[in-house]
């Protein structure tokens, strides 16, 4: 595929729907042709360790660390610590690999000496020879929030990994969002000549809308008045990976390709030009069309390298026929 060197793309990612499409599109794309900006709202402190799932993902990922039957954590990872620390009485319902420790650890260290969230990111993506560039939404604290039926608020690991997504949810908050900032490698891509923006198949709700909400991030994004497309993380009624579907159903929205298109449009206006959807949905086509969403029809489903390659291939395709 024949892409200008001068074209720009930003990839905005959560976990593990985001991360085969990041690296798919790192197949195709030259390093200082994409920057990918990673969700922090998952981000957490446990046992004394700062954890970011999502960035941990796209990282493993790239680098090609990546535990590929698991889709998060590393490969050929070993439980030692955490057996011994289920043994001691201590909390073993967040799955802390050997191999994936060292990354939390130094993190910790590094954050702990004053380095910011993005300069640490920088030294891992070094240190696993990852060309790409991968950022964070914000070098701020900012803490995605459950709101349940049952009156509780849950962190999202909480909800996520603890309670294994059993609880109904009622709505969502970003704690800290309000006096968040773009990290620098954020705002530099938004001041940045852009080609497009790719919204990877993440979830909407807790993947995505951290990073849009971060103040000015939807008003930068429309000023630079490109493209910007989503791929849908619904394939059947189904959420390709985690509670998406779930949420939508709980939320009294259609748990459908076409319930995530009408989500972005209502809540962020003209942003969003181009929606994608999976062959197994093309009968939403002239209902996504309706929308003012301009629309290809692809196999979305990535299982194999191959197939990360060629959604990249064809999203980008996409976006180099649309306006902004």
């Amino acid at each position: 595929m024949d892409i200008p060197h001068s074209n720009h793309y930003l990839a905005l990612s959560g976990g593990v729907g985001g991360a085969k499409l990041v690296l798919g599109l790192s197949g195709v794309l030259a390093p200082d042709q994409m920057t990918v900006v990673a969700n922090t709202g998952d981000d957490f402190e446990h046992l004394g360790l700062n954890i970011c799932p999502d960035i941990d993902t796209v990282l493993y990922t790239l680098a090609d660390w990546n535990n590929k039957e698991l889709g998060w954590g590393q490969a050929e990872e070993s439980w030692n610590f955490l057996a011994a620390l289920k043994r001691l009485g201590g909390e073993d319902w967040f799955s802390l690999g050997d191999r994936d420790m060292a990354t939390h650890i130094l993190r910790t260290q590094l954050l702990g000496a004053g380095a910011s969230l993005s300069e640490v990111i920088e030294q891992l993506s070094e240190k696993m020879n990852i060309a790409h560039r991968i950022v964070p939404m914000t070098d701020e604290r900012v803490r995605t929030q459950v709101h349940c039926r049952d009156q509780r608020t849950l962190s999202f690991q909480h909800y996520f990994v603890r309670d294994r997504c059993q609880p109904e949810v009622t709505g969502f908050e970003f704690s800290g969002i309000d006096k968040a900032l773009p990290s620098a490698g954020f705002s530099a891509a938004l001041a940045s000549p852009l080609s497009a923006v790719i919204i990877c198949p993440s979830n909407p709700f807790v993947s995505v809308a951290p990073i849009l909400e971060i103040p000015g991030v939807v008003a930068q994004l429309q000023a630079a008045r490109v493209p910007v497309v989503v791929i849908s993380n619904i394939v059947g009624g189904e959420a390709i990976k985690g509670p998406a579907a779930k949420m939508m159903s709980e939320l009294g929205m259609p748990q459908t390709a076409l319930g995530v298109a009408q989500h972005y449009v209502e809540q962020y206006g003209g942003l969003v030009k181009g929606f994608v959807l999976d062959t197994a949905d093309s009968a939403l086509e002239k209902e996504v069309n309706a929308l003012g969403l301009a629309t290809i029809v692809t196999k979305s489903v990535m299982l194999t390298l191959h197939d990360k390659t060629e959604l990249a291939k064809q999203t980008l395709a996409f976006v180099s026929t649309l306006e902004a």
